[in-house]
């Protein structure tokens, strides 16, 4: 028989190995647990808007949650149990959660120079602060299109700070030059043993050359738990060194990417501009065109037969731009410019929109993210703009197919969808500028069953 210090010896070694075994499993599986907080609720008397269409139900209607996943919903009164809260609606609207399809969870609210100086533990606290903001203006889902945002994301599943649900891309992949080259030119030409930049080894950008260098980034991207991966593939507006018109990335460059994360399961999105970067990339089998609003009509026909998402922002010169300075305020008037007509191009050929921000930069906590989502009924209805930011981001977020670990869909109010809700006061189909007050209007933000703000 062993004698008392054995067996504290052996309980501590098979501790151990259990934490690592815990720390051994791909944050996907961690993930994708289901929250042990989840309520289960009955939500009486309410119209719904179920992010398929851009119209409101005619008839009330009462919506049964349980385990965080829509059960039932019915035109007749539902008996509830003893396991239910029950909120009575009184005729308000009840919508999916909003969904921002190009979002930077630790770029938002820190400047240019504070991105790439700052301590990274100042960077992820501002970025938990910026979470909870974004929550609490509807938006319960967020598509990441680049930066250090992992942790915050594992935070937020774990309870440890409050925000939306985050599928992140990870490190923006760039080529040097590119638009995720903040490098001083003092640093350049690198060494070949000399170390990272502080954007790369922090987790904003990769600088990745030639097809076996993309490949490795990409794939270090998915290892760490990137639902889908973002390049870079043209010019950029707040970027040093690129013109809007440079293409960047080789076919094969961008040919890798795409082989990595499809035999992952999931897709590629880039960033560009122009027509000659779009061609180039979704020949190449990129599924997401980040902007795109200097593109012509022949590359929007390509867009259309390839089925590509077009995310677009409604980047426009008013009082909710972020204006640049210098030689990039000129690229981003370019841009503003080519907005109306992109939009107008999309509708025309059909393409399937996403909604997005791109918020960088911005010096607050993302503040004109609703008002950006508002805007957009300068070239659609208000279902329409609903539609676009809760039902069209759902199924582009869906596209990273087993790296999506949910266990319904988003986006959409039907049973068996994910319990991500608002409840609206008012009738937002018919006056969108609702969404625009969020705590005003906003009476009940759900996200995945779990009640996070409650004003009735």
């Amino acid at each position: 028989m062993p004698d008392d210090a054995t067996e504290t010896l052996i309980m501590l070694s098979l501790r151990c190995l259990l934490l690592c075994c815990i720390l051994l499993l791909p944050f996907n599986l961690l993930w994708a647990a289901p929250a042990a907080s989840s309520s289960n609720l009955l939500l009486e008397d309410v119209y719904l808007f179920d992010g398929q269409s851009a119209e409101r139900s005619q008839h009330r209607v009462h919506v049964l949650v349980r385990n965080g996943l829509i059960e039932q919903i019915s035109r007749t009164p539902i008996t509830p149990d003893d396991n239910l809260t029950v909120i009575a609606g009184e005729g308000r609207t009840l919508m999916p959660g909003l969904i921002d399809a190009h979002w930077h969870s630790t770029l938002v609210k820190p400047s240019s120079v504070q991105a790439l100086t700052a301590d990274i533990a100042y960077i992820h606290l501002l970025a938990g602060v910026v979470g909870d903001a974004t929550l609490m203006r509807g938006f319960t889902s967020v598509r990441d299109m680049g930066g250090p945002s992992f942790g915050l994301r594992r935070a937020i599943e774990e309870g440890l700070v409050t925000g939306p649900r985050i599928f992140p891309s990870g490190a923006m992949i760039s080529q040097t030059g590119g638009h995720g080259d903040f490098r001083l030119p003092h640093e350049v030409p690198s060494a070949s043993n000399a170390p990272l930049s502080y954007p790369d080894r922090v987790g904003v950008t990769a600088i990745a050359d030639g097809s076996d260098a993309v490949l490795k980034r990409t794939r270090e991207q998915l290892m760490l738990g990137a639902t889908q991966i973002k390049l870079m593939a043209g010019g950029g507006v707040s970027s040093m060194y690129d013109p809007l018109d440079v293409t960047q990335y080789t076919p094969d460059e961008l040919r890798a990417a795409v082989m990595a994360a499809e035999n992952w399961g999931t897709y590629v999105a880039v960033h560009a501009y122009t027509s000659r970067a779009v061609s180039m990339a979704l020949e190449a089998g990129v599924r997401s065109i980040e902007h795109g609003q200097l593109v012509d009509e022949d590359t929007v026909r390509l867009m259309a037969r390839k089925e590509a998402w077009w995310s677009l922002q409604p980047f426009i010169d008013n009082e909710l731009s972020n204006p640049k300075t210098g030689p990039s305020r000129l690229k981003q008037q370019m841009v503003q410019q080519g907005t109306d007509r992109a939009f107008a191009l999309a509708k025309k050929h059909n393409v399937k929109v996403a909604f997005g921000t791109d918020m960088l930069g911005a010096g607050n906590l993302g503040d004109n993210q609703n008002a950006l989502l508002v805007s957009m009924q300068r070239w659609y209805s208000p279902g329409e703009v609903l539609q676009i930011a809760t039902g069209n981001n759902g199924a582009l977020i869906a596209l990273a197919g087993p790296r999506y670990p949910l266990a319904g869909p988003l986006g959409v109010l039907v049973e068996g969808a994910v319990a991500d809700m608002l409840l609206v006061e008012g009738d937002p189909t018919a006056d969108l500028s609702l969404i625009a007050d969020p705590e005003q209007n906003f009476r009940l933000i759900i996200k995945n069953g779990r009640i996070y703000k409650n004003s009735l």
